[in-house]
């Protein structure tokens, strides 16, 4: 049941947002640009062809939007109070 509760929201979350690239795109595509207004089933699929290339098909986490893994950890921890110092001094000389 809890599945099915699942699909319900993540379809009225994907139809809510279709309806929102539909009327983002007629206000601001037309009147700057030779392109015609959309229809609610182009935005819808517009949608999720960018979903497909841009965000993947959810991947090894099942989240619609997942950030990506930390690959490194905090460097910051593992100086010693020296390097540290030696950093912010080499940081400060590359923003001036």
């Amino acid at each position: 049941m809890h599945h099915r509760r699942r699909f319900f929201w993540l379809f009225v979350l994907f139809a809510a947002l279709a309806g929102v690239v539909m009327l983002l795109w007629n206000a601001i595509l037309p009147a700057i640009t030779p392109a015609r207004p959309l229809t609610y089933w182009q935005a819808a699929g517009l949608l999720l062809l960018c979903r497909i290339l841009f965000g993947g098909l959810g991947g090894s986490s099942g989240r619609f939007f997942s950030r990506p893994p930390r690959r490194f950890g905090n460097p910051w921890k593992t100086m010693s109070p020296e390097e540290r110092r030696k950093f912010k001094e080499e940081w400060k000389k590359r923003q001036q």
